[in-house]
């Protein structure tokens, strides 16, 4: 961890929680920042696994199936 992350670190450390909350808040929306090449290549990806899917291409699962398996863990 580079020094003045540590130092962060360390004062955070001291905020009161509501404080920390604050924090984790506005570093969330800092990194959720739309990527418009990002959007673009998924829904490009989205197009294209819709249309296998409509066509019979993309293998599917039964929604019982799924849950069995996951049921089980």
């Amino acid at each position: 961890m580079a020094k003045a992350v540590k130092k962060l670190a360390a004062e955070i450390h001291d905020l009161p929680d509501v404080e920390k909350m604050r924090l984790v808040d506005a570093i969330l929306t800092d990194l959720d920042q739309p990527d418009p090449e990002i959007d673009r290549v998924w829904a490009k990806e989205a197009r294209k696994r819709w249309a296998a899917y409509r066509t019979g291409r993309a293998p599917t699962l039964a929604y019982e199936t799924v849950m069995a398996k996951h049921r089980r863990v």
